[in-house]
């Protein structure tokens, strides 16, 4: 008899062999057909997703009995067996289920319990689970122990004569046999105390260095400025009148632009021209007013005491320009304090420039609406709608800086800039009042001359500077104050002088905190109408942002001999 499978599988033939049967020799006995079974995709697809949620559970599920048999294991060497097929176990389960950090871990603490295990076998030690708590326990009081002698230091002082190791390889190296645990955590803690001691200093001098970096004239801008002398004084061409005489009437014509910028850095000023020109839809409307020199000849609404006491009076100066370390206590200051208080100790701000755009209706009788522009700018967006908004009688279109969330910038009042503990300031002003921004303001100087601002401006620097005028004799300063009624500088009396007289327009107009913040958000730096590098990181200066240069430096004129020559920004 033989069986025949058909290849299909689907049929299975009977025969018999040998003499008889029929005339073939051979005859079939039975013939059965298999019917097919077919499974559908759904149903196949049903059972894998099944599969795949039932088998990780019973898969750990046999993990976890076969770890919890370690401990019904009877002798030491079954246990051992016991722990070696837990380590294999905890492979398997690690491999498939668990992150590789996870995988090392386990294997960690399996490998552990196995060396416990051997180490007891080896010994002979007794019973192991009495042994492996008596290790559990020793080590908790070990701990317990330590603890107690940190807090007993902790409220220690380091005694002066102690001797402290210069590294923590030498502390390594002398601790053997030398130390007790009492000894051995006071110089822990006197290394500790000596290392915040250093990285404290070491900020500080940062600090220092970075403040007098900000003060100072990078080289190539030096070069710069010595080349353009030398440039003036040997061509004649050089020294042509500026404007010509047939462009006079547009300085005085109000149907133009007119933009005023005060500053002695011609490079910055080179930058800010041309931004503004490159930014305009109508450039040809553009009138700018370049203020270089202090020594306004013929004002003289210039000739006031009041300035020259802030920028000749060796107190004041000394503030500004002399040792900001000496005398000041830095055990009870924070970084982030001493890096404020030197930012308001920049020596520009007792420049008088600084305070030309108090007399802005006195330089421009004739001007009707101007914007007065810092140095540290720079204009990505056309700028002519600035004119068409209307102030509602104010006379400051300025960006608010109380509403933001960063605290370097964008969330200034009153109480940022001035020292309400002083009874002068207490009551007068609002701690809550919110601040404003210098650095591009549209100025309605009709209104302006309608108000006593300079007036007011006036009378409070005097009642800082101390300046007592005497018949015939000039003036007299006392520095009454002790310069302590607010952070000087321009913008802290010009917030009271201008109080009343602001109308808040768009922040999207003046972006800053660029020459502050390494974080500022490059897409809203992008969208500004105007960019300020206020702040100490300016982009001509090696400290400014690297990231934030670019912005600045697009509008430099590499192609130039004098900025070539000079090696600006390399």
């Amino acid at each position: 008899m033989q069986l025949h499978f058909s290849p299909s599988m689907r049929s299975i033939t009977i025969s018999s062999s040998g003499s008889g049967g029929n005339s073939n020799g051979g005859g079939d006995l039975m013939k059965i057909k298999v019917a097919a079974r077919h499974i559908s995709y759904r149903t196949l697809f049903h059972t894998i997703l099944i599969l795949a949620f039932l088998l990780p559970f019973v898969f750990i599920l046999t993990a976890l009995v076969t770890l919890e048999g370690v401990n019904k294991c009877s002798s030491i060497e079954q246990r051992l067996v016991c722990l070696g097929l837990g380590l294999v176990v905890a492979d398997l389960v690690s491999a498939v289920f668990l992150s590789s950090a996870l995988q090392l871990q386990l294997r960690a603490a399996w490998s552990l319990q196995c060396m416990i295990w051997y180490w007891i076998k080896a010994g002979n030690y007794g019973d192991p689970l009495a042994l492996q708590m008596d290790v559990v326990n020793n080590s908790v009081r070990l701990v317990k122990d330590f603890v107690k002698i940190l807090n007993q230091v902790n409220s220690e002082k380091v005694p002066d004569g102690l001797k402290l190791p210069d590294s923590f390889n030498q502390l390594v190296s002398e601790m053997k046999n030398k130390y007790s645990s009492k000894e051995f955590a006071l110089i822990m803690k006197g290394m500790m105390e000596r290392f915040e001691r250093e990285i404290r200093e070491s900020k500080f001098s940062e600090l220092m260095n970075k403040h007098f970096a900000a003060s100072a004239i990078p080289k190539g801008m030096h070069c710069l400025s010595l080349r353009l002398t030398d440039e003036y004084s040997s061509n004649a061409h050089a020294r042509r009148q500026l404007p010509s005489p047939e462009l006079l009437p547009l300085l005085s014509d109000n149907s133009y632009h007119h933009f005023v910028l005060s500053t002695d850095n011609i490079l910055a000023a080179s930058v800010v021209v041309a931004s503004a020109v490159q930014s305009s839809v109508n450039p040809g409307k553009i009138v700018f007013h370049v203020i270089t020199d202090k020594n306004l000849c013929g004002h003289a609404f210039m000739n006031v005491p009041v300035l020259e006491a802030v920028e000749s009076h060796y107190g004041i100066r000394n503030y500004y320009h002399g040792n900001h370390i000496a005398g000041a206590n830095l055990s009870d200051t924070t970084p982030l304090t001493f890096a404020s208080k030197l930012q308001a100790r920049s020596p520009k701000y007792i420049s008088l420039l600084n305070h030309l755009r108090i007399y802005l209706p006195e330089l421009f009788p004739n001007l009707d609406k101007v914007v007065f522009l810092d140095d540290d700018v720079v204009i990505q967006r056309d700028l002519s709608p600035l004119w068409e908004i209307d102030l509602d009688g104010k006379v400051n279109g300025a960006v608010e800086t109380c509403k933001g969330e960063d605290e370097w910038v964008m969330s200034k009042r009153f109480r940022n800039y001035f020292n309400f503990s002083h009874p002068l300031i207490a009551n007068n002003l609002n701690p809550d009042e919110c601040a404003w921004a210098y650095g591009m303001n549209i100025f309605d100087l009709r209104a302006w001359r309608k108000t006593n601002i300079r007036d007011a401006y006036h009378a409070w620097l005097k009642e800082v500077t101390g300046v007592i005028f005497v018949a015939g004799s000039g003036s007299i300063v006392n520095l009454k104050s002790n310069l302590t009624l607010w952070k000087l500088g321009t913008l802290p009396p010009a917030l009271i002088a201008f109080r009343g007289h602001v109308h808040p327009i768009e922040p999207s107009w003046h972006m800053l905190g660029l020459g502050y913040q390494n974080k500022t958000n490059i897409e809203n730096v992008k969208k500004a109408a105007v960019i300020h590098y206020n702040g100490q990181s300016k982009p001509w200066l090696e400290i400014g942002f690297e990231h934030l240069r670019p912005f600045w430096t697009k509008y430099v004129n590499y192609s130039s001999d004098f900025i070539r020559n000079c090696h600006i920004l390399e």
